[in-house]
């Protein structure tokens, strides 16, 4: 059971390292692809964002410049530049307010004339009310900025977004076009209101990921479209520095200020944030001016959004990792198991047999493997040994049989060794008194026989001839006996 673990852990920790060793390099790949698709979708996003930010922008010179030529043909008219100022409004939505201007004195017994009409709370509802008035702010217009620079200098474009003290509390972008009387003289200016709110609300309804956003920033570090209201209020974002900002951020800020396009990360809120940043550049088109504004876009993403997708698929490349190791283990334990069963029974098998069961079987299997192959050979050789087995049973069986009956003619032996034994005891002990009778008789004879009668000596002669007699007859039995044991012998044999 011990080894089968082993071989388990064994196959997956090999497993395992291969895994992790691929998975080690297609993260690394998959992480440079998807920073890189990352960085090609930030940089759509800002085309897209650009796109979107100069149509309305464009709209707004559109709807600007076809009033401007008829209004040339009109400019001693002043109460027809409320109409003007109206339609405007009235005939694009992106447009909050209007304002044409007059230099001081242009008309008699006026010092300043300004038709303004806006929406009521600068809304881009078309539904809205329009208010009219004749001022902007509590300062003379000749004093604003969106006044100044066109009439002064004959400049036309867009304004950096005026907040706080140049607006009514709504913080607004102008398109500033400088227009002459028919004698070519710069006499006014016509000052379009873009809400910059409003304009936040347009292109951030697009969002780039789950928590980015788009900015724009102009030349002096305003925002222009931001999500947070209170940073459009504020006046540049360099005041977000005195705030207690990270430092990182005004590092970003200076990057984007810098005309230059690249990507940047900050930290704010105690996250790290990434910004992708190029310069706003207005579409050539026919007709339209050349001058480009000194403002940055940039994408701004959490670098949470950006790797989410690659989290994702980490998160479940490491989840399919897990299940599937544990699907591997199982189906390799259950291939284990069924691989080495054979083998497993083979071996309890062999116990058995080791332990003297010899009487048990291996059957024969289909198996072409090692398993297999050992499993069939283990059977011929059990076959072989049963075998050899019963030869040596028989063989025992003929050495017992031997045995018993040489243990039989053993003792047959023995016995009449015995009786041989006996026999002499007997016939000795028989010839021992007439050999003593004998002995006797002729010791007599010898050491008597000039003492002795001749009835005498012929009784002493008589008793040895008997005696003599006796013991032939004995040696004649003993002779006899031996020729008869010595045939059983034989016949035996």
């Amino acid at each position: 059971m011990q080894k089968k673990y082993k071989l388990n852990i064994l196959i997956a920790g090999q497993t395992l390292l291969l895994l992790a060793v691929s998975l080690g390099v297609l993260f690394y790949f998959s992480h440079k692809a998807l920073k890189n698709e990352a960085m090609r979708d930030a940089e759509l996003t800002l085309e897209s964002t650009v796109q979107n930010i100069d149509n309305i922008l464009l709209s707004v010179e559109q709807s600007t410049g076809n009033m401007y030529c008829d209004l040339l043909e009109h400019v001693d008219e002043p109460e027809r530049m409320y109409v003007y100022s109206r339609e405007l409004v009235e005939s694009n939505p992106n447009i909050v307010g209007c304002a044409i201007a007059f230099k001081p004195g242009y008309f008699p017994g006026k010092d300043l004339f300004m038709a303004y009409v806006h929406r009521r709370a600068f809304t881009t509802d078309i539904k809205s009310d329009l208010v009219t008035t004749d001022t902007f702010t509590d300062r003379p217009y000749t004093e604003q900025t969106w006044y100044k620079d066109p009439m002064n200098k004959g400049w036309m474009g867009w304004t950096d977004p005026l907040k706080g003290e140049d607006t009514e509390n709504e913080p607004l972008v102008n398109f500033c076009l400088p227009f002459s009387d028919k004698s070519g003289q710069r006499v006014g200016v016509i000052a379009v209101d873009v809400s910059i709110s409003q304009l936040s609300k347009i292109v951030l309804a697009a969002k780039p990921s789950e928590r980015g956003y788009c900015v724009l920033m102009a030349k002096n570090g305003s925002f222009i479209v931001h999500p947070d209201k209170e940073k459009l209020q504020s006046k540049t974002v360099f005041t977000q520095m005195n705030e207690g900002a990270d430092h990182s951020v005004l590092e970003a800020a200076e990057a984007m200020l810098s005309g230059q396009s690249g990507m940047k990360r900050f930290c704010m809120n105690d996250e790290s944030w990434s910004v992708f940043f190029k310069p706003f550049k207005r579409v050539e088109w026919e007709g339209r001016s050349d001058w480009q504004l000194d403002w940055s876009v940039g994408v701004v993403y959490p670098d949470a959004d950006i790797h989410s997708v690659h989290n994702k698929l980490l998160y479940l490349v490491v989840a399919i990792t897990i299940v599937g190791l544990l699907l591997f283990f199982l189906l390799c334990g259950w291939l284990v198991r069924h691989e080495l069963k054979p083998l497993s029974l083979l071996t309890q098998l062999t116990q058995r047999i080791a332990a003297g069961n010899y009487d048990e079987s291996v059957s024969a299997t289909n198996r072409e493997d090692e398993v297999g192959h050992l499993q069939n050979r283990f059977r011929k050789m059990q076959d072989r040994l049963k075998e050899q087995t019963a030869n040596l049973e028989n063989e025992t069986m003929q050495l017992h049989e031997h045995s018993d009956e040489l243990r039989a003619a053993y003792g047959r032996i023995e016995e009449n060794d015995r009786m041989k034994t006996s026999f002499l005891h007997y016939i000795t002990n028989q010839m021992a008194v007439p050999a003593e009778s004998i002995d006797r008789s002729v010791t007599t004879l010898c050491n008597n026989y000039h003492d002795i009668s001749k009835d005498e000596i012929g009784k002493q002669v008589d008793n040895i001839e008997r005696k003599s007699d006796m013991l032939v007859e004995l040696l004649n039995h003993m002779a006899h006996f031996t020729d008869a044991e010595t045939g059983k012998e034989a016949n035996h044999d």
